[in-house]
């Protein structure tokens, strides 16, 4: 830590930031809210849940929502490819860590950005919904756009979808405890 001129703590802490591509631009959230990156696999739709919530998956016996951000950012659907894979990470609601996945092209490489080179997030106007752009990072010739996670989604949104998943792990630990009797 250290001190500007206005006797400010400034952070000057390296942060670790997993970044991965969407819709060829690069994207980054911090190493410490991610659990795990998985290869693709099939999800189960789950009905009446917002588009861009592809569905659940069984993961070591717990169910995870699974979330298309190219869906929620408007941009264009891609196939899956054999790069395509589903970042875990850990979203807080209600004091309560859970985990949601989150669909990727590809990962590309765990950075260490110095601070100093994060830009805070562009001002887009009141219409365009920003709060969740936690700034710009130049990492050699490209830009990484830096995501809060948590406030990508709005507070109903994310308890939708989690209470979605929760609806439908009971149901999967119902069926599992009739096909054992």
């Amino acid at each position: 830590m250290e001190r500007n001129r206005d006797s400010e703590t400034v952070d000057t802490t390296p942060r670790q930031i997993l970044s991965f591509m969407l819709d060829g631009d690069s994207f980054g959230v911090e190493i410490s809210g991610i659990q795990e990156v998985l290869e693709y696999r099939d999800v189960t739709r789950v009905p009446r849940t917002p588009d861009y919530m592809l569905g659940v998956l069984n993961l070591r016996g717990r169910v995870i929502p699974v979330v298309d951000l190219r869906r929620l950012f408007g941009m264009q659907i891609a196939p899956v490819s054999v790069e395509t894979c589903i970042v875990i990470i850990d979203v807080e609601l209600d004091g309560k860590r859970t985990p949601l996945g989150v669909l990727a092209d590809r990962v590309n490489e765990v950075v260490e950005l110095d601070p100093a080179l994060i830009s805070p997030p562009p001002r887009l106007g009141a219409r365009i919904k920003s709060s969740f752009i936690d700034g710009l990072a130049r990492h050699e010739d490209d830009f990484i756009i830096l995501l809060r996670l948590a406030l990508i989604f709005s507070r109903d949104e994310l308890e939708t979808v989690l209470h979605e998943s929760a609806v439908d792990e009971r149901r999967a630990s119902a069926d599992a405890e009739e096909v054992s009797v």
